[in-house]
């Protein structure tokens, strides 16, 4: 008779919830030459190739997630983005090279050694990660976005996300944390500092359970878009009980039945030149394999 114990797993942490993608992040840009330099040379990141190829937007890959880059007056997130890249060594040499060119911008480098924050030139935050057992798998793409809350709100965003949008999510210390898709997270941390007011920037996300919270939001008359059959948006989030505002961000929420879910996205692999060309690695991979 076998008598070893059987292995003890934590099923718990399997479960995903009901949002099951983060998207992309949308802020208009007034200049796309500029975009390009800072968020295709700069950063490393991969234009798409098929979608939105012209010069009034620009859609740029990072692993499985998008930023998308529509022209117009600038648009700010109250808060940052983390970005997870294979290379920092590579990535400082590339912000070097573009420092000139992005000139009389708000354009800025922060070297921590572990992470580097940069800005854009519009002032969006970017903090960039090496890839490391904290983010699992990820090799290329977004890690996080965080956002800044007003002084109180994390316990009723978490309540917000959790019980209307379903997905597992948790406050302390000042800050909501809200677990989306395999290892992603939206997170709010609260602030007594003055954020200016939503200028319309979205993050876009997909569910499982679509009807369900669009149910919630439109008999309350939160819905602001119905997009088509397979998107909706909100973009106030409020307190479940007096539905008083907590904060404004655009959610474009789409249906895993929405034709571009889990579409797959071309990464090219930024350390190639054509003085330091090699055959067969133009593609960037956006995971590592498992330990």
């Amino acid at each position: 008779m076998d008598t070893q114990a059987a292995p003890v797993f934590d099923r718990t942490q399997e479960d995903v919830g009901n949002i099951v993608e983060f998207g992309h992040l949308n802020m208009r840009v007034p200049d796309q030459r500029l975009a390009t330099l800072f968020y295709v040379t700069g950063l490393g990141l991969t234009r798409d190739p098929f979608l939105n190829t012209g010069t009034d937007n620009m859609w740029v890959n990072a692993g499985t997630h998008q930023f998308h880059l529509p022209s117009g007056p600038a648009q700010v997130v109250r808060g940052m983005c983390g970005l997870v890249l294979p290379d920092l060594d590579a990535l400082r040499g590339r912000l070097a090279r573009v420092r000139s060119q992005l000139g009389g911008t708000a354009f800025t480098v922060e070297d921590h050694g572990a992470f580097i924050d940069t800005t854009c030139p519009w002032g969006n935050r970017i903090r960039c990660h090496a890839p490391e057992p904290r983010f699992g798998q990820l090799r290329l793409g977004f890690a996080y976005v965080e956002l800044a809350a007003p002084p109180g709100s994390a316990t009723g965003l978490a309540r917000f996300y959790r019980e209307v949008m379903r997905a597992p999510a948790t406050a302390a210390d000042g800050a909501a944390r809200i677990g989306i898709g395999q290892g992603f997270s939206l997170t709010f941390v609260e602030t007594d500092i003055e954020q200016p007011d939503w200028d319309g920037n979205h993050l876009q996300i997909s569910l499982a359970d679509f009807s369900g919270p669009h149910a919630w939001l439109l008999a309350r008359g939160l819905v602001t878009e119905e997009s088509d059959q397979h998107q909706y948006r909100f973009h106030t989030i409020v307190d479940v009980d007096s539905l008083a505002p907590l904060l404004q961000v655009e959610h474009e929420v789409r249906s895993m039945r929405h034709p571009l879910f889990a579409r797959p996205l071309v990464n090219r692999n930024a350390s190639q030149t054509p003085a330091r060309y090699a055959p067969g690695h133009e593609i960037a991979p956006w995971a590592l394999p498992l330990a």
